[in-house]
Protein backbone atom coordinates (compact mmCIF):
# COMPACT_ATOMS: atom_id res chain seq x y z
CA UNK A 1 0.00 0.00 0.00
CA UNK A 2 1.59 3.56 -0.82
CA UNK A 3 2.34 6.41 1.68
CA UNK A 4 -0.28 8.17 3.07
CA UNK A 5 -3.20 5.26 2.08
CA UNK A 6 -3.28 4.31 5.44
CA UNK A 7 -4.87 7.80 7.02
CA UNK A 8 -7.96 5.97 8.89
CA UNK A 9 -9.52 7.66 11.62
CA UNK A 10 -8.58 11.35 10.28
CA UNK A 11 -9.35 13.41 13.79
CA UNK A 12 -9.34 17.47 13.89
CA UNK A 13 -5.39 17.29 13.86
CA UNK A 14 -5.16 16.49 10.25
CA UNK A 15 -3.85 13.62 10.82
CA UNK A 16 -3.61 10.60 13.55
CA UNK A 17 -4.87 10.70 16.91
CA UNK A 18 -2.16 7.85 18.02
CA UNK A 19 -3.28 7.55 21.71
CA UNK A 20 -2.98 3.93 21.97
CA UNK A 21 -0.72 1.34 20.03
CA UNK A 22 -1.34 -2.06 20.47
CA UNK A 23 0.77 -5.03 19.56
CA UNK A 24 0.18 -7.86 17.55
CA UNK A 25 -1.17 -10.58 19.40
CA UNK A 26 0.29 -14.01 18.45
CA UNK A 27 3.46 -16.36 18.94
CA UNK A 28 7.03 -15.41 17.64
CA UNK A 29 8.20 -18.09 14.71
CA UNK A 30 10.71 -20.97 16.50
CA UNK A 31 13.10 -19.88 13.95
CA UNK A 32 14.56 -16.22 13.20
CA UNK A 33 17.69 -15.11 11.71
CA UNK A 34 17.30 -11.91 15.20
CA UNK A 35 15.53 -12.00 17.47
CA UNK A 36 14.27 -8.31 19.17
CA UNK A 37 13.61 -7.89 22.78
CA UNK A 38 11.26 -4.62 22.68
CA UNK A 39 9.09 -2.73 20.52
CA UNK A 40 9.66 0.27 21.67
CA UNK A 41 10.87 2.69 18.75
CA UNK A 42 14.28 1.50 18.78
CA UNK A 43 13.30 -1.97 18.43
CA UNK A 44 11.00 -1.39 15.91
CA UNK A 45 13.39 0.86 13.84
CA UNK A 46 15.92 -2.26 14.45
CA UNK A 47 13.20 -4.78 12.42
CA UNK A 48 12.68 -1.78 9.90
CA UNK A 49 16.29 -1.67 9.38
CA UNK A 50 17.29 -5.17 9.24
CA UNK A 51 14.29 -6.36 7.04
CA UNK A 52 15.52 -3.86 4.24
CA UNK A 53 18.63 -5.62 4.29
CA UNK A 54 17.40 -9.02 3.88
CA UNK A 55 17.53 -10.03 7.49
CA UNK A 56 14.64 -12.72 9.00
CA UNK A 57 13.55 -10.79 11.81
CA UNK A 58 10.86 -11.41 15.11
CA UNK A 59 10.09 -8.94 17.90
CA UNK A 60 8.45 -9.64 21.67
CA UNK A 61 7.58 -7.45 24.42
CA UNK A 62 6.46 -8.18 27.34
CA UNK A 63 3.80 -5.31 27.47
CA UNK A 64 0.53 -5.35 24.91
CA UNK A 65 0.08 -2.02 23.77
CA UNK A 66 1.93 1.28 24.02
CA UNK A 67 0.20 4.07 25.24
CA UNK A 68 0.38 8.30 24.22
CA UNK A 69 0.21 9.10 27.84
CA UNK A 70 3.46 7.42 29.22
CA UNK A 71 5.30 8.16 25.48
CA UNK A 72 8.92 9.20 26.16
CA UNK A 73 10.98 10.77 23.33
CA UNK A 74 8.92 13.48 21.07
CA UNK A 75 11.97 15.64 19.39
CA UNK A 76 13.24 13.72 16.22
CA UNK A 77 16.77 15.23 15.20
CA UNK A 78 16.89 16.40 11.38
CA UNK A 79 19.66 13.55 11.17
CA UNK A 80 17.00 11.15 12.66
CA UNK A 81 14.69 12.11 9.94
CA UNK A 82 17.29 11.33 7.32
CA UNK A 83 16.56 7.96 8.14
CA UNK A 84 13.02 8.34 7.93
CA UNK A 85 13.60 9.40 4.67
CA UNK A 86 15.55 6.46 3.87
CA UNK A 87 13.34 4.09 5.00
CA UNK A 88 10.53 5.28 3.02
CA UNK A 89 8.54 6.38 5.99
CA UNK A 90 8.97 10.33 6.45
CA UNK A 91 5.13 10.72 4.79
CA UNK A 92 3.93 8.31 7.18
CA UNK A 93 5.51 9.80 10.40
CA UNK A 94 4.74 13.33 8.85
CA UNK A 95 0.75 12.61 8.50
CA UNK A 96 0.46 11.64 12.03
CA UNK A 97 -0.27 15.05 13.79
CA UNK A 98 -1.45 13.99 17.43
CA UNK A 99 -2.45 17.94 17.91
CA UNK A 100 -3.01 20.69 15.45
CA UNK A 101 -0.52 21.32 13.09
CA UNK A 102 -1.03 25.26 13.33
CA UNK A 103 0.33 24.72 17.43
CA UNK A 104 3.23 23.52 16.08
CA UNK A 105 5.10 26.88 16.18
CA UNK A 106 9.09 26.57 17.65
CA UNK A 107 10.67 26.69 20.73
CA UNK A 108 9.44 29.39 22.77
CA UNK A 109 11.28 30.16 26.48
CA UNK A 110 8.10 31.55 28.63
CA UNK A 111 6.97 32.56 32.19
CA UNK A 112 4.18 30.49 31.55
CA UNK A 113 1.75 29.22 28.65
CA UNK A 114 -0.37 32.46 29.46
CA UNK A 115 2.55 34.29 30.23
CA UNK A 116 4.76 36.43 28.71
CA UNK A 117 7.54 35.39 26.02
CA UNK A 118 11.43 35.51 27.32
CA UNK A 119 13.09 34.24 23.92
CA UNK A 120 11.23 34.74 21.12
CA UNK A 121 11.06 31.87 18.92
CA UNK A 122 12.78 30.99 15.45
CA UNK A 123 10.19 30.52 12.87
CA UNK A 124 10.19 30.20 9.06
CA UNK A 125 9.41 33.18 6.64
CA UNK A 126 6.13 32.01 4.04
CA UNK A 127 7.38 33.35 1.18
CA UNK A 128 5.47 31.55 -1.84
CA UNK A 129 8.34 30.48 -3.14
CA UNK A 130 9.01 27.09 -3.57
CA UNK A 131 10.62 24.56 -0.97
CA UNK A 132 13.25 21.95 -1.80
CA UNK A 133 11.32 18.77 -0.93
CA UNK A 134 14.30 17.00 -0.10
CA UNK A 135 13.70 16.87 4.01
CA UNK A 136 17.34 17.72 4.63
CA UNK A 137 17.55 19.26 7.63
CA UNK A 138 14.21 18.88 8.75
CA UNK A 139 13.40 17.99 12.36
CA UNK A 140 10.33 17.17 13.72
CA UNK A 141 8.21 16.41 16.79
CA UNK A 142 6.02 13.56 16.93
CA UNK A 143 5.44 11.40 20.18
CA UNK A 144 7.01 7.98 20.46
CA UNK A 145 3.77 6.36 19.59
CA UNK A 146 3.78 7.72 16.19
CA UNK A 147 6.61 6.01 15.50
CA UNK A 148 5.27 2.79 17.14
CA UNK A 149 2.57 2.68 14.64
CA UNK A 150 4.07 3.74 11.42
CA UNK A 151 6.79 1.20 12.08
CA UNK A 152 4.05 -1.57 13.34
CA UNK A 153 2.27 -0.99 10.00
CA UNK A 154 5.53 -0.82 7.70
CA UNK A 155 6.40 -4.56 9.51
CA UNK A 156 2.98 -5.77 8.72
CA UNK A 157 3.10 -5.11 5.53
CA UNK A 158 6.64 -7.08 5.19
CA UNK A 159 5.50 -10.05 7.17
CA UNK A 160 7.36 -9.58 10.13
CA UNK A 161 6.63 -10.97 13.27
CA UNK A 162 5.68 -8.90 16.40
CA UNK A 163 4.01 -10.17 19.21
CA UNK A 164 3.39 -8.44 22.03
CA UNK A 165 2.98 -9.95 25.97
CA UNK A 166 6.35 -12.39 25.49
CA UNK A 167 8.78 -11.87 28.24
CA UNK A 168 12.38 -12.82 27.90
CA UNK A 169 13.13 -15.58 30.32
CA UNK A 170 16.52 -17.23 29.95
CA UNK A 171 19.39 -17.07 27.09
CA UNK A 172 21.11 -20.04 26.37
CA UNK A 173 23.75 -19.51 23.60
CA UNK A 174 26.36 -22.04 21.59
CA UNK A 175 28.49 -22.27 18.60
CA UNK A 176 25.25 -21.49 15.98
CA UNK A 177 22.99 -19.27 18.00
CA UNK A 178 21.25 -18.43 21.13
CA UNK A 179 17.95 -20.33 22.32
CA UNK A 180 15.85 -17.80 23.93
CA UNK A 181 13.07 -18.83 26.19
CA UNK A 182 10.30 -16.40 26.41
CA UNK A 183 6.89 -17.08 29.06
CA UNK A 184 3.52 -15.40 27.45
CA UNK A 185 2.11 -12.21 30.12
CA UNK A 186 -0.83 -13.94 31.73
CA UNK A 187 -1.00 -17.12 30.31
CA UNK A 188 2.59 -18.67 31.07
CA UNK A 189 2.83 -20.68 27.94
CA UNK A 190 6.81 -21.03 27.39
CA UNK A 191 8.51 -21.23 24.09
CA UNK A 192 12.04 -21.34 22.74
CA UNK A 193 12.80 -19.13 19.94
CA UNK A 194 16.06 -20.27 18.17
CA UNK A 195 18.12 -16.87 16.56
CA UNK A 196 21.14 -16.15 15.14
CA UNK A 197 21.27 -13.35 17.21
CA UNK A 198 19.28 -11.84 19.96
CA UNK A 199 19.19 -7.86 20.37
CA UNK A 200 18.09 -6.57 23.15
CA UNK A 201 16.05 -2.48 22.82
CA UNK A 202 13.89 -3.28 26.09
CA UNK A 203 14.66 -0.48 28.08
CA UNK A 204 16.77 0.79 31.09
CA UNK A 205 15.78 -2.04 33.18
CA UNK A 206 17.12 -4.39 30.43
CA UNK A 207 16.70 -8.14 31.06
CA UNK A 208 18.77 -9.05 27.88
CA UNK A 209 21.86 -7.00 29.54
CA UNK A 210 21.31 -9.05 32.94
CA UNK A 211 21.30 -12.38 31.23
CA UNK A 212 23.96 -11.61 28.84
CA UNK A 213 25.53 -10.59 32.37
CA UNK A 214 26.78 -7.01 30.76
CA UNK A 215 27.37 -4.30 33.70
CA UNK A 216 26.75 -0.54 33.21
CA UNK A 217 28.71 2.48 34.54
CA UNK A 218 28.06 5.77 34.84
CA UNK A 219 28.05 9.06 37.25
CA UNK A 220 24.44 8.59 39.91
CA UNK A 221 21.81 10.87 40.54
CA UNK A 222 21.53 12.93 43.90
CA UNK A 223 17.75 13.75 43.24
CA UNK A 224 15.35 13.15 41.14
CA UNK A 225 12.23 14.89 38.66
CA UNK A 226 9.18 13.81 37.65
CA UNK A 227 7.80 13.89 33.90
CA UNK A 228 3.83 14.40 34.15
CA UNK A 229 1.40 14.01 31.26
CA UNK A 230 -1.28 16.00 32.56
CA UNK A 231 -5.23 16.20 31.26
CA UNK A 232 -7.05 19.95 30.26
CA UNK A 233 -10.05 21.27 29.97
CA UNK A 234 -10.70 23.38 27.07
CA UNK A 235 -8.05 25.65 27.40
CA UNK A 236 -8.96 27.71 24.22
CA UNK A 237 -10.49 30.76 25.92
CA UNK A 238 -7.57 31.70 27.79
CA UNK A 239 -4.68 30.77 25.19
CA UNK A 240 -6.42 30.69 21.24
CA UNK A 241 -7.19 28.12 19.36
CA UNK A 242 -3.32 27.80 18.49
CA UNK A 243 -1.43 27.69 21.56
CA UNK A 244 2.43 27.15 20.94
CA UNK A 245 2.97 23.20 21.47
CA UNK A 246 6.40 23.82 22.55
CA UNK A 247 7.83 25.79 25.40
CA UNK A 248 10.56 25.61 28.30
CA UNK A 249 8.71 27.70 31.24
CA UNK A 250 11.01 29.76 33.65
CA UNK A 251 8.64 30.88 36.43
CA UNK A 252 9.09 30.87 40.55
CA UNK A 253 7.47 27.80 40.83
CA UNK A 254 7.92 25.71 37.12
CA UNK A 255 11.06 24.85 34.82
CA UNK A 256 11.42 23.14 31.92
CA UNK A 257 9.05 21.30 29.13
CA UNK A 258 5.35 22.36 28.64
CA UNK A 259 4.74 20.41 25.33
CA UNK A 260 1.50 19.36 24.07
CA UNK A 261 1.09 15.30 23.19
CA UNK A 262 -2.17 15.93 22.32
CA UNK A 263 -5.29 18.51 22.52
CA UNK A 264 -5.65 17.87 25.65
CA UNK A 265 -2.65 15.95 27.19
CA UNK A 266 0.02 17.99 27.89
CA UNK A 267 3.98 17.08 29.13
CA UNK A 268 4.92 18.96 32.04
CA UNK A 269 8.32 18.60 34.10
CA UNK A 270 8.33 18.58 38.31
CA UNK A 271 11.03 18.85 40.65
CA UNK A 272 14.11 18.47 41.64
CA UNK A 273 13.14 16.55 44.61
CA UNK A 274 15.26 14.41 46.89
CA UNK A 275 15.56 11.00 45.87
CA UNK A 276 13.34 9.37 49.13
CA UNK A 277 10.74 12.01 48.64
CA UNK A 278 7.34 11.56 47.21
CA UNK A 279 5.42 14.36 45.89
CA UNK A 280 1.12 13.96 46.23
CA UNK A 281 -0.58 14.63 43.62
CA UNK A 282 -1.79 18.00 45.16
CA UNK A 283 1.91 19.11 45.02
CA UNK A 284 2.16 18.06 41.21
CA UNK A 285 -0.30 19.74 40.14
CA UNK A 286 0.39 22.90 41.46
CA UNK A 287 3.59 22.66 39.64
CA UNK A 288 1.54 22.18 36.41
CA UNK A 289 -0.74 24.71 37.25
CA UNK A 290 2.08 27.36 37.39
CA UNK A 291 3.57 25.94 33.82
CA UNK A 292 0.10 27.20 32.59
CA UNK A 293 -0.24 29.98 34.29
CA UNK A 294 -4.06 29.69 34.71
CA UNK A 295 -6.58 27.04 35.87
CA UNK A 296 -6.74 24.51 33.39
CA UNK A 297 -8.91 22.47 34.73
CA UNK A 298 -5.96 19.66 35.42
CA UNK A 299 -6.08 16.69 35.61
CA UNK A 300 -2.52 14.25 36.24
CA UNK A 301 -3.14 11.35 34.27
CA UNK A 302 0.93 9.94 34.54
CA UNK A 303 4.05 10.61 36.54
CA UNK A 304 7.64 8.83 35.59
CA UNK A 305 10.24 9.06 37.68
CA UNK A 306 13.41 10.04 35.65
CA UNK A 307 17.35 11.10 37.04
CA UNK A 308 19.72 13.47 35.96
CA UNK A 309 22.63 10.70 35.44
CA UNK A 310 24.56 8.28 32.38
CA UNK A 311 24.10 5.10 33.15
CA UNK A 312 26.18 3.19 29.71
CA UNK A 313 26.60 -0.31 29.70
CA UNK A 314 30.60 -1.86 29.53
CA UNK A 315 30.24 -3.13 26.39
CA UNK A 316 27.47 -3.41 23.53
CA UNK A 317 28.04 -6.85 21.87
CA UNK A 318 28.85 -9.93 24.30
CA UNK A 319 29.11 -12.96 21.83
CA UNK A 320 25.31 -13.18 19.59
CA UNK A 321 23.64 -10.64 22.37
CA UNK A 322 23.64 -7.16 21.18
CA UNK A 323 22.47 -4.28 22.91
CA UNK A 324 21.06 -0.74 21.54
CA UNK A 325 19.09 2.41 22.90
CA UNK A 326 18.02 2.46 26.49
CA UNK A 327 19.30 -1.10 27.41
CA UNK A 328 23.19 -0.04 26.39
CA UNK A 329 22.92 3.80 27.41
CA UNK A 330 20.80 6.20 29.24
CA UNK A 331 21.16 9.84 29.78
CA UNK A 332 19.30 13.12 30.87
CA UNK A 333 16.79 13.00 29.03
CA UNK A 334 16.20 14.94 25.56
CA UNK A 335 16.93 12.69 23.22
CA UNK A 336 18.12 9.01 23.67
CA UNK A 337 16.04 8.04 21.32
CA UNK A 338 18.18 10.14 18.39
CA UNK A 339 21.19 7.73 19.82
CA UNK A 340 19.19 4.68 19.86
CA UNK A 341 18.57 4.98 16.70
CA UNK A 342 21.80 5.64 15.16
CA UNK A 343 22.59 2.60 17.08
CA UNK A 344 20.66 0.38 14.67
CA UNK A 345 21.64 2.14 11.48
CA UNK A 346 25.10 1.63 12.58
CA UNK A 347 24.48 -2.17 13.42
CA UNK A 348 22.05 -3.14 10.89
CA UNK A 349 23.97 -3.50 8.09
CA UNK A 350 26.90 -4.99 9.77
CA UNK A 351 24.89 -7.61 11.17
CA UNK A 352 23.22 -8.27 7.73
CA UNK A 353 26.77 -8.88 5.86
CA UNK A 354 27.78 -11.47 9.07
CA UNK A 355 24.77 -13.14 9.01
CA UNK A 356 24.79 -13.55 4.96
CA UNK A 357 28.31 -14.75 5.19
CA UNK A 358 29.83 -11.39 3.53
CA UNK A 359 31.96 -10.67 6.89
CA UNK A 360 32.99 -12.36 9.96
CA UNK A 361 31.24 -12.24 13.64
CA UNK A 362 34.17 -9.83 14.51
CA UNK A 363 32.71 -7.28 12.50
CA UNK A 364 30.26 -6.60 15.06
CA UNK A 365 33.18 -5.96 17.31
CA UNK A 366 33.60 -2.41 15.48
CA UNK A 367 29.37 -1.92 16.45
CA UNK A 368 30.92 -1.61 20.38
CA UNK A 369 34.02 0.54 19.23
CA UNK A 370 31.66 3.09 17.28
CA UNK A 371 28.82 3.47 19.60
CA UNK A 372 29.99 3.18 22.65
CA UNK A 373 32.41 5.32 22.44
CA UNK A 374 29.98 8.09 20.65
CA UNK A 375 27.48 7.35 22.96
CA UNK A 376 29.45 7.66 25.65
CA UNK A 377 30.63 11.12 24.46
CA UNK A 378 26.86 12.65 23.93
CA UNK A 379 25.58 11.31 27.76
CA UNK A 380 29.15 13.10 29.54
CA UNK A 381 27.68 16.11 27.47
CA UNK A 382 24.30 16.03 28.09
CA UNK A 383 25.05 15.28 31.97
CA UNK A 384 26.90 18.41 32.04
CA UNK A 385 24.76 20.37 30.23
CA UNK A 386 21.98 19.85 32.64
CA UNK A 387 23.76 20.47 35.66
CA UNK A 388 24.92 24.22 33.79
CA UNK A 389 21.13 24.75 33.26
CA UNK A 390 20.36 23.95 36.90
CA UNK A 391 22.66 26.38 37.97
CA UNK A 392 21.38 29.13 35.62
CA UNK A 393 17.75 28.41 36.65
CA UNK A 394 19.22 28.98 40.32
CA UNK A 395 21.05 32.46 39.34
CA UNK A 396 17.39 33.98 37.86
CA UNK A 397 15.42 32.75 40.54
CA UNK A 398 17.82 34.31 43.35
CA UNK A 399 17.33 37.23 41.20
CA UNK A 400 13.35 37.13 41.16
CA UNK A 401 11.03 36.17 38.35
CA UNK A 402 8.01 38.78 38.10
CA UNK A 403 4.53 37.53 38.23
CA UNK A 404 2.22 37.03 35.46
CA UNK A 405 0.06 39.72 36.57
CA UNK A 406 2.94 42.31 36.63
CA UNK A 407 3.02 44.65 33.72
CA UNK A 408 5.00 47.17 35.22
CA UNK A 409 8.64 48.46 33.47
CA UNK A 410 10.58 47.11 36.49
CA UNK A 411 9.04 43.60 35.60
CA UNK A 412 9.26 44.14 32.02
CA UNK A 413 12.93 45.28 32.37
CA UNK A 414 13.76 41.67 35.09
CA UNK A 415 11.89 40.01 31.91
CA UNK A 416 14.49 41.46 29.66
CA UNK A 417 17.06 41.16 31.50
CA UNK A 418 16.04 36.82 32.34
CA UNK A 419 15.82 36.57 28.45
CA UNK A 420 18.94 37.69 27.94
CA UNK A 421 20.82 35.56 30.06
CA UNK A 422 19.32 32.47 28.87
CA UNK A 423 19.81 33.78 25.36
CA UNK A 424 23.57 33.94 26.29
CA UNK A 425 23.41 30.70 28.29
CA UNK A 426 21.72 29.06 25.09
CA UNK A 427 23.78 26.18 23.42
CA UNK A 428 23.02 24.58 19.88
CA UNK A 429 23.09 20.99 19.65
CA UNK A 430 24.54 20.61 16.07
CA UNK A 431 27.32 18.49 17.28
CA UNK A 432 25.22 16.47 19.12
CA UNK A 433 22.60 16.03 15.87
CA UNK A 434 25.36 15.31 13.10
CA UNK A 435 28.90 14.67 14.27
CA UNK A 436 28.53 10.86 14.69
CA UNK A 437 32.21 10.65 14.57
CA UNK A 438 33.87 7.14 14.91
CA UNK A 439 37.66 8.27 15.31
CA UNK A 440 38.74 4.92 17.06
CA UNK A 441 37.25 1.85 14.91
CA UNK A 442 39.35 -1.46 13.42
CA UNK A 443 37.34 -1.30 10.20
CA UNK A 444 38.01 2.51 8.96
CA UNK A 445 40.53 3.88 6.95
CA UNK A 446 42.15 6.13 8.51
CA UNK A 447 44.40 8.80 6.58
CA UNK A 448 47.40 9.85 7.57
CA UNK A 449 47.64 11.47 11.17
CA UNK A 450 43.85 12.24 10.76
CA UNK A 451 42.92 11.46 14.40
CA UNK A 452 45.78 13.52 15.77
CA UNK A 453 44.59 16.54 13.96
CA UNK A 454 41.01 16.47 13.99
CA UNK A 455 39.15 19.49 15.83
CA UNK A 456 38.23 17.97 19.56
CA UNK A 457 34.40 16.79 19.08
CA UNK A 458 31.92 19.74 20.35
CA UNK A 459 28.50 19.26 21.29
CA UNK A 460 27.39 23.04 19.89
CA UNK A 461 29.62 22.58 16.55
CA UNK A 462 29.08 21.25 13.06
CA UNK A 463 30.84 21.65 9.61
CA UNK A 464 30.61 19.34 6.86
CA UNK A 465 33.51 16.94 7.01
CA UNK A 466 34.42 13.80 4.53
CA UNK A 467 37.32 12.51 6.53
CA UNK A 468 36.98 8.43 7.31
CA UNK A 469 34.44 8.21 10.37
CA UNK A 470 32.46 10.95 9.82
CA UNK A 471 29.22 11.35 8.14
CA UNK A 472 28.98 11.63 4.71
CA UNK A 473 28.39 15.26 4.42
CA UNK A 474 24.26 15.14 2.28
CA UNK A 475 22.96 17.57 0.02
CA UNK A 476 20.94 18.18 -2.73
CA UNK A 477 22.66 16.44 -5.96
CA UNK A 478 19.42 16.64 -8.42
CA UNK A 479 17.87 19.45 -9.22
CA UNK A 480 14.57 17.33 -9.16
CA UNK A 481 15.50 16.93 -5.22
CA UNK A 482 16.88 14.47 -4.89
CA UNK A 483 20.16 14.38 -2.33
CA UNK A 484 23.03 12.62 -1.84
CA UNK A 485 22.13 10.04 0.40
CA UNK A 486 18.88 9.57 -1.95
CA UNK A 487 21.47 7.83 -4.07
CA UNK A 488 23.69 6.51 -1.77
CA UNK A 489 20.99 4.55 -0.44
CA UNK A 490 21.29 0.90 1.60
CA UNK A 491 24.78 0.26 -0.38
CA UNK A 492 28.36 1.17 -0.30
CA UNK A 493 28.69 4.13 -2.69
CA UNK A 494 32.14 5.11 -4.21
CA UNK A 495 31.70 9.08 -4.73
CA UNK A 496 33.85 9.64 -7.94
CA UNK A 497 35.03 13.25 -8.26
CA UNK A 498 37.08 12.84 -11.37
CA UNK A 499 36.87 11.15 -15.02
CA UNK A 500 39.17 9.04 -14.63
CA UNK A 501 37.64 5.55 -14.00
CA UNK A 502 39.64 3.04 -13.49
CA UNK A 503 39.37 2.98 -9.63
CA UNK A 504 35.44 2.63 -10.00
CA UNK A 505 35.90 -0.28 -12.06
CA UNK A 506 38.26 -2.02 -9.50
CA UNK A 507 36.00 -1.64 -6.29
CA UNK A 508 32.92 -2.69 -8.43
CA UNK A 509 35.07 -6.05 -9.62
CA UNK A 510 35.61 -6.64 -6.13
CA UNK A 511 32.33 -5.79 -4.46
CA UNK A 512 30.84 -8.19 -6.65
CA UNK A 513 33.61 -10.66 -5.27
CA UNK A 514 32.25 -10.15 -1.94
CA UNK A 515 28.57 -9.90 -2.79
CA UNK A 516 28.60 -6.62 -1.27
CA UNK A 517 25.78 -3.80 -2.53
CA UNK A 518 27.96 -1.53 -4.08
CA UNK A 519 26.31 1.86 -6.49
CA UNK A 520 28.60 4.56 -7.86
CA UNK A 521 27.90 8.32 -7.64
CA UNK A 522 29.66 10.53 -10.08
CA UNK A 523 30.01 13.75 -8.26
CA UNK A 524 29.62 16.50 -10.98
CA UNK A 525 28.40 19.77 -8.41
CA UNK A 526 31.64 22.14 -7.76
CA UNK A 527 30.76 22.45 -4.11
CA UNK A 528 29.86 19.02 -3.47
CA UNK A 529 33.46 18.27 -4.70
CA UNK A 530 35.04 20.71 -3.15
CA UNK A 531 33.66 19.24 0.45
CA UNK A 532 34.61 15.27 -0.41
CA UNK A 533 37.64 16.49 -2.08
CA UNK A 534 39.68 18.34 0.53
CA UNK A 535 43.29 16.91 0.86
CA UNK A 536 43.15 16.18 -2.78
CA UNK A 537 41.34 12.75 -2.64
CA UNK A 538 39.66 12.11 -5.37
CA UNK A 539 37.38 9.13 -4.32
CA UNK A 540 35.67 8.68 -1.23
CA UNK A 541 33.99 5.20 0.19
CA UNK A 542 30.65 5.21 2.00
CA UNK A 543 29.56 2.90 4.13
CA UNK A 544 25.47 2.46 4.33
CA UNK A 545 25.16 3.92 7.59
CA UNK A 546 26.42 6.95 5.61
CA UNK A 547 29.56 7.01 7.38
CA UNK A 548 32.81 7.76 5.00
CA UNK A 549 34.93 4.14 5.18
CA UNK A 550 38.01 5.52 3.41
CA UNK A 551 39.28 8.84 0.81
CA UNK A 552 41.94 9.22 -1.40
CA UNK A 553 43.59 10.08 -4.55
CA UNK A 554 45.08 6.77 -5.12
CA UNK A 555 44.64 3.00 -4.12
CA UNK A 556 46.44 2.33 -1.05
CA UNK A 557 48.47 -1.16 -0.98
CA UNK A 558 46.33 -3.90 -1.45
CA UNK A 559 43.61 -1.97 -3.78
CA UNK A 560 40.24 -1.92 -3.54
CA UNK A 561 40.10 -5.81 -2.21
CA UNK A 562 42.13 -4.30 0.44
CA UNK A 563 39.81 -1.71 1.69
CA UNK A 564 36.64 -3.90 1.17
CA UNK A 565 38.30 -6.05 3.62
CA UNK A 566 38.82 -3.70 6.03
CA UNK A 567 35.74 -2.11 5.84
CA UNK A 568 34.01 -5.06 6.17
CA UNK A 569 36.62 -6.62 8.95
CA UNK A 570 37.59 -9.18 7.23
CA UNK A 571 41.42 -8.52 8.29
CA UNK A 572 40.46 -9.47 11.90
CA UNK A 573 40.85 -12.13 13.94
CA UNK A 574 38.18 -14.34 16.19
CA UNK A 575 35.97 -11.84 18.11
CA UNK A 576 37.51 -10.74 20.96
CA UNK A 577 33.98 -11.05 23.08
CA UNK A 578 33.48 -14.17 24.77
CA UNK A 579 29.84 -16.62 24.15
CA UNK A 580 26.77 -15.78 26.72
CA UNK A 581 26.50 -18.16 29.23
CA UNK A 582 23.05 -20.22 30.18
CA UNK A 583 21.14 -17.78 32.39
CA UNK A 584 17.82 -17.51 33.58
CA UNK A 585 16.43 -14.15 34.78
CA UNK A 586 16.31 -14.78 39.28
CA UNK A 587 13.14 -13.80 40.59
CA UNK A 588 12.62 -10.56 41.34
CA UNK A 589 16.14 -9.48 40.09
CA UNK A 590 16.89 -5.71 40.20
CA UNK A 591 18.20 -3.55 37.37
CA UNK A 592 21.91 -3.22 37.13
Amino acid sequence: MAEGQKRTGLSPTGGRDVHTVRFPVGAPPASVDVLVVGAGPVGLAAAVELTARGVEVAVVDRARTATLVRAGAMGHTARVVEHFRRWGLLRRIRDAWTYPPEWNQGLRWVTSLAGHELVPAARPSFTGGTARGSGAGEALRRPQTVLQRVFLEHLEEQRVSVAGSWELVALREDADGVEAEIVGVGSGERRTVRAGYVLGTDGARSTTRRLAGIGRTGAYATEKRLRLIVRTGDISGRVGAAPNATNIVVNATASGFLAAVSTREWRVYAGPYPLEHEPTERELLGVAGAAFGFDAGLELVSATTFHHATRVAETFRRGRVLLAGDAAHVRTPGGNLGEGIGDVVNLGWKLAAVIAGDAPPALLDSYDQERRTHDQRVADHALEESLRREATLAEIRRGGVPDDADTGPEAARRRAEIGERLRRDRSEGAGVTFDERYDSSDVLWYEPGQRESEPPWRADVYEDDARPGHRAPDGPVDPYGGTLHDRIGDAFALLVLVEDRSVEHSFAAEAVGRSLPFTVVHLTDPAARAVYGAGGATHVLVRPDQHVAWRGAALPPGGAGAVLDRVTGRHLGPPATGAVPARAVPAGAASA
